[in-house]
C-alpha cells in the first residue's frame, strides 16, 4: 500500500516553529520513504491533499493502559487506589469474561484511541482471575483487527494480599485476615506458561503490529524468582517490562513495614536485585525521593507519568522537574478508562503541562510545551524500545501518523503550534489516523471494523453484566474497612516528604525550593 500526503505541514521537533512545509510525505508499505516537496505518486498510490492546512504528526503513544476496565468507565467515584481496586477488579469468578466479552471491551479502547490519532498502546492487561489463553487471544485479536499498534502484557499478582501491603498485622477480623492470607489465583508456573503462549502466538503478529511485553504488576505483588524470570524474558526478547512503583504513599511505607524490603524503597530493592534496566517501564513513580530518581537515571529505565489517574485516585504529584533534572526519561499514559473515564493522551499531555505549575517551584521550573511533547513522542518511543522508528515523521520511520486540521478551532488563529497542541487540542481536529501505512480511521470512523455494530453489541453485552458486577462489588465491599485502615495509616505516617499539594498530618514539610537564579547548577 502506498500513500502520498501532498502539500502538508509536518511536525518537526527541531524546527523553531515546530513544523516544516508545505511539503510531501510519501509512505510505501509500513514506512515513510520521503519527506520532501514535489514527490511523484507511484502507480496506484492514494493521494491525500493537505491543501497547506493539514499537519502530519507522529501517531500519539499511550505508554500505560489497562484494557480490562474499558467497559467500566464512570462506574467508580474518586478514591485511593487501595480501595478503588476492590471495585475495579473484584476477585469473583462470576466476572470472568467470555472471549467475546474480552474482545469487545478491548475494542472499545482501540476505537477511541484511533479516533484521536493514538496509534500505539502499551496494554498492561489484568485478566482476572487468571490469564486464560483464550482470553489472551481475544484481547490480541481485537488489537489486530482494529489496526492499532499494541504491546500486550499480563498484569497478574503472584503473592497473597497480606504480602503486598503494610499494616496488615493490625487487621484482626478473622474473615478478612483469611482473605488476605489466601494464595494468589495463579502460581508463577501458570503465569509463565501464559507468557509462553502470549509470546509464542502473538509476538510479532499482524506484520509486527502486535508485540508481547511482560509485567510484574508491582515489586510487592510478586516473588523475586518470578520477577527475575520475567526480567529474563524481557532481556532475551528485547521487550518492555512493566512495573508499577511507588504510585501511592501506602507503597512508600512498605520500606519500613515489610521486612523483605530491608528498609529500601521498592525502587532500591529492585535495583539491588539487578532487575531495573533500560527495558523497564516504571509506572507512576510518584512517591520517589532523590535517591530513587538517581537510581532510576543510572538504570536507564523510563518513567511513565499518568497525571490524570494520579489525581483521580489522590495518589499525589510526580516530581516532574526533579525527574528531568536527574536525567530520567519520561513518557505519558492514560492508565485505565475507569480512572480517567476517557482514553485520551491529548488531555493527559495538557494536564502534564499544567499540574506541575503548582508544585511549589519557580516558573523557570514549570514544564514547557516542548518538554511535554518530547515525553509524548520521544519518551513513548523509548518506552516501547523503538526510538527513531516511532514518535517522528522522517524517512525510514514507521508510518504511524495522525493528520490534523489546522483550520480547526484549536488552531485558529495559529500562534504557537507546540502550545496549541498541548493546551488547546483534545483530538477533535484529527481527521485521519494511519498505522503501519494503513489508514485505520478517518473523520472519526474506523476503517477496518464495523464500528457501529461493535458499539451496539458492547452496549447490550455489558448491560447484561451489570447485576453480576453489582453483586461482586457488594461482596468485595466487605473488605473496604480493612483497606481504608491501611490507606489511613499510611497517610498518617511520616515518610520524610510529601507528594500531596497539602501535606497530611505527620508528613514532613516539603524541602525549601532554591530559586532558579540561585541554584548552583545554573549556568
Amino acid at each position: 500500500m502506498t500513500t502520498l500526503f501532498r502539500n502538508v505541514l509536518v511536525y518537526d521537533e527541531t524546527a523553531p516553529a515546530g513544523m516544516t512545509g508545505p511539503t510531501d510525505v510519501l509512505v510505501v508499505g509500513d514506512r515513510i520513504t520521503a519527506v520532501a516537496p514535489a514527490q511523484l505518486p507511484p502507480d496506484g498510490a492514494r493521494v491525500i491533499d493537505g491543501a497547506g492546512r493539514h499537519l502530519v504528526l507522529p501517531g500519539l503513544i499511550n505508554a500505560h493502559f489497562h484494557s480490562p476496565a474499558n467497559h467500566l468507565r464512570g462506574s467508580v467515584p474518586s478514591q485511593p487506589l487501595e480501595t478503588f481496586m476492590l471495585a475495579e477488579s473484584p476477585a469473583d469468578p462470576a466476572l470472568a469474561p467470555t472471549p467475546r466479552e474480552a474482545y469487545l471491551r478491548t475494542m472499545l479502547g482501540a476505537i477511541e484511541m484511533l479516533q484521536r490519532g493514538i496509534t500505539t498502546v502499551q496494554d498492561d492487561a489484568f485478566l482476572m482471575p487468571t490469564p486464560d489463553p483464550e482470553i489472551i487471544d481475544a484481547v490480541a485479536a481485537a488489537y489486530r483487527d482494529s489496526g492499532i499498534r499494541a504491546w500486550l502484557a499480563l498484569d497478574q499478582p503472584e503473592l497473597a494480599e497480606a504480602q503486598k501491603l503494610p499494616f496488615v498485622d493490625e487487621i484482626t477480623d478473622p474473615a478478612i485476615r483469611s482473605t488476605f492470607d489466601a494464595p494468589a489465583p495463579a502460581p508463577a508456573s501458570e503465569l509463565l506458561a501464559a507468557y509462553d503462549h502470549l509470546i509464542g502466538t502473538w509476538h510479532g503478529a499482524a506484520d509486527d503490529r502486535i508485540r508481547a511485553a511482560v509485567s510484574v504488576s508491582a515489586p510487592q505483588r510478586v516473588g523475586l524468582g518470578y520477577f527475575a524470570a520475567l526480567d529474563d524474558l524481557a532481556r532475551r526478547h528485547d521487550i518492555p517490562l512493566y512495573v508499577h512503583m511507588l504510585e501511592t504513599k501506602v507503597q512508600r511505607t512498605l520500606m519500613t513495614e515489610q521486612a523483605r524490603f530491608g528498609g529500601r524503597s521498592v525502587v532500591g530493592w529492585t535495583a539491588d536485585a539487578g532487575l531495573l534496566g533500560p527495558q523497564t517501564n516504571v509506572i507512576h513513580a510518584v512517591w520517589v525521593d532523590h535517591v530513587d530518581m538517581a537510581t532510576l537515571a543510572h538504570s536507564g529505565a523510563t518513567v511513565v507519568h499518568n497525571p490524570v489517574s494520579n489525581l483521580r485516585l489522590g495518589s499525589g504529584v510526580m516530581p516532574w522537574r526533579a525527574m528531568l533534572d536527574h536525567g530520567v526519561p519520561v513518557a505519558l499514559g492514560t492508565d485505565e478508562a475507569i480512572c480517567d473515564d476517557t482514553i485520551n493522551v491529548w488531555t493527559v499531555a495538557k494536564l502534564a503541562g499544567l499540574l506541575h505549575n503548582v508544585a511549589g517551584r519557580g516558573m523557570d521550573e514549570w514544564p514547557t510545551a516542548r518538554e511535554v511533547l518530547d515525553a509524548l513522542w520521544s519518551g513513548g518511543a523509548r518506552a516501547v524500545r523503538r526510538s527513531g522508528e516511532l514518535g517522528v515523521v522522517a524517512p525510514g520511520a514507521l508510518a504511524d501518523l495522525a493528520l490534523v486540521d489546522l483550520h480547526g478551532i484549536a488552531f485558529t488563529p495559529l500562534n504557537d503550534l507546540r502550545q496549541q497542541l498541548v493546551y488547546g487540542q483534545d483530538g477533535r481536529d484529527v481527521v485521519l489516523t494511519m498505522v503501519a501505512g494503513t489508514v485505520v480511521a478517518e473523520h472519526g470512523r474506523l476503517s477496518l471494523v464495523d464500528q457501529d455494530a461493535l458499539l451496539d453489541e458492547a452496549r447490550d453485552t455489558f448491560a447484561r453484566r451489570q447485576p453480576a458486577l453489582a453483586a461482586a462489588r457488594a461482596e468485595s465491599g466487605k473488605l473496604l474497612p480493612a483497606y481504608r485502615h491501611i490507606a489511613d495509616r499510611a497517610a498518617a505516617t511520616d515518610v520524610g516528604f510529601s507528594r500531596w499539594l497539602v501535606p497530611a498530618p505527620g508528613d514532613a514539610s516539603p524541602a525549601p525550593v532554591v530559586p532558579h537564579a540561585f541554584r548552583k547548577d545554573t549556568p
